[in-house]
This record gives structure tokens, C-alpha cells and sequence, in this order.
């Protein structure tokens, strides 16, 4: 799951301004406009810069190695020290052996899997097809792990060799299993099986033997670094090397500080949302020694809008037991009353892409049914946003749009929405509590409409639809989980049954997944609005050759946040970096 993350946000847009405008004018010192506003952070570890690659925008606990934490775990610890069987290329929609050295479903209840057979652990010992079965098998011995609901698909594991075993379910399970193979590390058995389940949850691993492509150097408050891992097999069976010797990752106080940085190639590569970034990308610049895309040295994925590649769906969620929102009419009107394009050009400048009605993001598009999408699917229409909105008989109704205070971009999001939606009458007003209050304004049920985004990007929309239908419904939800309550049986079954239908079954798959999406559109438990952007910019001053749409050498995720490091194709993108003349 993609966690939304936020810094502290200072004024990041007249940084912005005021850097765009010195810069043509006076080169290469004007930078220092920006500067003024936010002194760059300086590094804690001496290293050699045209060795290093620095990157931030991972928010992180420090001297946390333990990857049974996600989401509270060190930079790096999926991905540099801990891998995962295969990765996940959500930018071509493939997946790629890793640790494993093949997979196959040979039964719709049995899938074999042979790992390599040349993986050792950075203490030396041999990873064998042993640490697979303990991994998984940890479902369900460790009622505390993350992946614990693996436990009622998975029947048994039978270890047939040094490098290969079986794995048996209870019934079909693609999706469950699917997900383990390129979201889940592969734990060292010698190490973790000697640990009680308490520990396994909740130490810091501060010492960790992992089998990755780095091993931990240094860590502190500040920046966590790592060095290339001499004997990892990635080398010899992939031939992936790299350009540097070191990566560190730090932290930054705010947004100003982490531009400054970026401008001042203290940083590499920036995965914060900086806002305005587009202005920078797109501005020439003829005076001085500054080249590249822009007149700053910066690139982003895509050279003009949306400048970033999706990651997840920020859709308007109607509270489905409250009035007015429970009335599909009035979400019919709210719908066609708000025009995306606004949001994406005035509150993110171009740097995010509209929303499909469907909701499903641009690698999912595969699945997209476009029948149902031309007869059932809405777009920014005044006409008949006030249609619906008398067949409603809500139109004197006050309503709130909220999102947890400090989110600026969703904040201003929201001002434009509820304009919109007074434009054809609804009396709307934007609410911004703390992201506590609003939280348990989802969870208890007493919001009107709530600002949200979908679970992560991933290969179909299985999670997308799980979320969003997922049932019984409870008084108070947990997080994440249908917080719109849509009581839709019928959605439900066709998810379950999703999950039970062979991967093999594309024909079978396909029908599900347009069933969903015609009952998603008929029925509105969700008004998709844009794509969050999987925000990355890079400087070009010490290293190139950057993931980019118009690179076909490298075409992979440039995101360091858990859930992509070592689940998706990042860790390929750094390996074809280049040092800059």
C-alpha cells in the first residue's frame, strides 16, 4: 500500500518564482535566491561526491532494518538489503525474475518455484529454497507478520531441493500469492528462525544480513548510506553493476530545504512532491553553463505534463449511509459537476494526470471494459450536473469536502471542487481537520464527502476493487477498507471469485473485471478525480541517464518509497546511471 506522504510545506511556490525568474538573467550563481530561502542541508558522512549517489524523500525510522516493518522500516532495507522474489515493472506491466529463477502455476492449487542457485547472505551463508518455505510459511506461524492473511490461502510448502519447492493451496489464490512474489522479502532462516514472533515484529535489526545489492555502511538521524555488496549474484546472473560506490539517503526538514538541494546538487534524486517543479523542467536557459532539459539541470520522467508517472487513484468518497451522499442521483451531480482539469493545471501546475472514470490507473488499462466506460461513464458536464441534481431533491443541502489539514495540494484541490460544485448549485464547503480528526471521521462514518486515494499501483485492479467493495461492513472501518460502505454484495462475490480464478484464465479474469467496473460506474461508491504523481525529479549535474520516457535504456521506476525500492524496478533504473562529464 502507498502511503501518502507529506512534509511540512513552506513557501515552496515563491522558492520556485524566484529562482525561475534570476536564473536565465544571471546563470549559475542566481541560484542562490533559492538558497536564501532555505540554507541546503550539508552531509554528516564525508563521502566522494562523484562516487555517491544522494537521494531523499523516503521518510524512514532511523536504525530500523527490520523488514518485517513496513512503513516504519530505514531506507533501503526492501530493496538494498532484502529482496523479494520477482519485481514488478508497473511502466511495461511485467514481471521480472529476482531471487527466483522461475515460477509456474503447474495445478490452479500448486505453484512450483526454483530460486537461483549462486544467492548467498552477506554473512556468507548460502540462501537456499529452506529460507522460501520459512518466509512463507511465517503466515501462518506469526499471527503478528504483515503478510499473515497468506496463511488461509497457503495449505502447505513442501521444499523439494536445495533451490526448488512446492507450494499448495487450500483453493485458487492468485492474487494473494501473486502479491507475496514481488511485494514480500525473503528472510535469512539461519538468523530470523532463532527469533521469538515478538522479535520478528518488533526489532530493530540494527546489525542486518541481508542478500541485496548493498550493505549497510552508516546510519544516523539524518541520512541512512550504504556500499555496493561486492558478492551479490545480481552481477554475475543479471550483469547489473553500478556507477557509484555509496547511496545515501536523507531526510529533509521541508520542502525548501529539499529544492534547495536538489538545485544546489546536494541531491540526486528528489522524491518529494515539490510544487512548481514544472516551471523549473520547462525553463530555458541560455546564459551560463546550465544545460539539460530545463535551464536548472533537472528531468522528470515525462519531459511536458503530466512530468510524473502515476501512483495511485485520489478519488472523492461519498458517505454511502449519510444523506445527501447516499443518493445516487446527487453523487450523479457532483460527478458531472467537477471538471479534473482544473485541478490538474491550477493546483498541481501540470505535474498530475485526470482520472479515468473507471479509477483504474494507466498500467491497468488493459483491463479497462470500454463498453461499459462509453455507456456508463461521466465527464465534466454543467447540464447535467443540474439535471441530476433536481432529480435528487437535495439542492439546498450543505455538504463538506475534507482532507486532513496541511495536505496543500489536496486542500486546494478541494477549493476547487466545492467552486464547482456551487457553480451548479450544491452549497459545498471545504473542511480540513487534523489528519487524526479526519481519520476517525472515516472510520466512525461521520463525514459527507472525504478526499482519498486507492491502493497502490499494481498489475491489475484486484486491490483497487477490493478496496473498494471489500465487506461486512463494520461500525467503525479499518483504515483503507471501504470507508465509503458500499454494501454491495454482488461486487463482493465478483471479487472473491476474482481471487479463486486461475491467473491462466485471462478470458475469465477480463469479464470480472468489467463487471466490477459496470457496477463501479453505475453505482458512483467512488468519483475518481486524478492520479497522485509517483513524484521524482533528478540533477543531472553529477549523474545521468535517468529513467525517462524518451530513454529507452532505461524505462523503470525512479521511486525510492516503500513499496517500490524493492518491489519495483528502481533499483534497474539506478544500475544505468552514468557519471556526468
Amino acid at each position: 500500500m502507498v502511503i501518502k506522504r507529506r512534509r511540512a510545506f513552506l513557501s515552496l511556490t515563491a522558492v520556485v518564482a524566484a529562482a525561475a525568474l534570476t536564473v536565465p538573467l544571471l546563470g549559475v550563481g542566481a541560484i542562490s535566491a533559492a538558497s536564501a530561502a532555505a540554507k541546503p542541508r550539508q552531509a554528516t558522512t564525508s563521502l566522494p561526491r562523484n562516487e555517491t549517489l544522494y537521494s531523499t524523500g523516503m521518510s524512514y525510522t532511523a536504525g530500523n532494518f527490520n523488514p518485517n516493518q513496513p512503513g516504519n522500516y530505514s531506507f533501503g532495507t526492501e530493496g538494498l538489503l532484502y529482496e523479494t522474489l520477482y519485481l514488478y515493472n508497473p511502466i511495461k506491466n511485467t514481471y521480472i525474475p529476482w531471487l527466483a529463477q522461475s515460477g509456474s502455476w503447474t495445478t490452479p492449487t500448486t505453484y512450483a518455484l526454483t530460486i537461483r542457485n549462486n544467492i548467498t547472505w552477506t554473512d556468507g551463508t548460502p540462501m537456499t529454497a529452506q529460507d522460501v518455505a520459512f518466509t512463507i510459511n511465517l503466515a501462518s506461524t506469526d499471527p503478528g507478520i504483515y503478510y499473515s492473511s497468506l496463511a488461509a490461502d497457503v495449505k502447505s510448502v513442501s521444499v523439494t531441493g536445495t533451490d526448488s519447492l512446492v507450494v499448495t493451496f487450500n483453493h485458487p489464490s492468485s492474487e494473494d500469492w501473486q502479491q507475496f512474489l514481488y511485494s514480500d522479502p525473503i528472510l535469512p532462516q539461519h538468523i530470523m528462525g532463532t527469533w521469538s514472533n515478538t522479535e520478528l515484529n518488533t526489532s530493530m535489526n540494527a546489525t542486518p544480513v541481508g542478500s541485496g545489492p548493498f550493505t549497510l555502511y552508516s546510519t544516523n538521524a539524518e541520512e541512512v548510506v550504504y556500499t555496493v555488496n561486492p558478492k551479490w549474484w545480481g552481477t554475475t546472473d543479471l550483469g547489473v553493476h553500478f556507477a557509484f560506490t555509496y547511496w545515501a539517503n536523507i531526510t529533509s526538514p521541508s520542502n525548501n530545504v529539499s529544492l534547495s538541494d536538489l538545485l544546489q546538487d546536494q541531491v540526486d534524486l528528489d522524491n518529494n512532491e515539490l510544487a512548481g517543479i514544472s516551471t523549473l523542467v520547462a525553463s530555458p536557459i541560455s546564459t551560463g553553463n546550465l544545460s539539460g532539459t530545463g535551464g536548472f539541470n533537472l528531468e522528470t520522467y515525462y519531459p511536458k505534463s503530466p512530468y510524473m508517472l502515476s501512483a495511485n487513484t485520489v478519488w472523492l468518497e461519498p458517505n454511502l449511509i449519510k444523506a445527501p451522499t447516499s443518493n445516487l442521483n446527487f453523487r450523479k451531480a457532483v460527478a458531472y459537476a467537477i471538471d479534473p482539469q482544473q485541478i490538474v493545471q491550477i493546483d498541481y501546475a501540470g505535474i498530475v494526470a485526470a482520472a479515468n472514470p473507471t479509477g483504474l490507473m494507466p498500467s491497468q488499462f488493459p483491463y479497462l471494459d470500454k463498453a461499459a466506460l462509453a455507456k456508463y461513464g461521466f465527464s465534466y458536464n454543467v447540464a447535467l450536473a443540474k439535471k441530476y441534481l433536481a432529480m435528487s431533491g437535495y439542492k439546498h443541502q450543505v455538504v463538506t469536502i475534507e482532507c486532513p489539514t496541511g495536505w496543500t495540494d489536496w486542500m486546494g484541490g478541494i477549493e476547487i471542487v466545492v467552486n464547482d460544485l456551487k457553480a451548479v448549485g450544491i452549497n459545498a464547503k471545504a473542511y480540513f481537520p487534523s489528519y487524526a480528526a479526519r481519520t476517525s471521521d472515516l472510520e466512525d462514518g461521520t463525514f459527507d464527502f472525504a478526499l482519498d486515494n486507492n491502493a497502490t499501483i499494481a498489475a491489475d485492479p484486484y486491490a483497487y476493487f477490493y478496496r473498494e467493495f471489500r465487506l461486512p461492513i463494520s461500525k467503525v472501518q479499518s483504515a483503507q477498507d471501504n470507508m465509503e460502505r458500499a454494501n454491495n454484495p454482488t461486487a463482493w462475490a465478483l471479487v472473491q471469485k476474482l481471487n479463486s480464478t486461475p491467473p491462466t484464465d485471462t478470458s475469465a479474469r477480463l469479464a470480472l473485471f468489467g463487471q466490477l467496473e459496470t457496477i463501479e460506474l453505475q453505482t458512483l461508491p467512488e468519483i475518481p478525480l486524478w492520479y497522485n504523481g509517483a513524484w521524482a525529479q533528478y540533477n543531472t549535474s553529477v549523474w545521468t541517464n535517468w529513467p525517462s520516457s524518451t530513454n529507452p535504456s532505461n524505462q523503470y521506476t525512479p521511486v525510492t518509497w516503500g513499496g517500490w525500492l524493492g518491489n519495483m524496478t528502481t533499483i534497474l533504473a539506478v544500475a544505468q546511471l552514468k557519471l556526468a562529464s
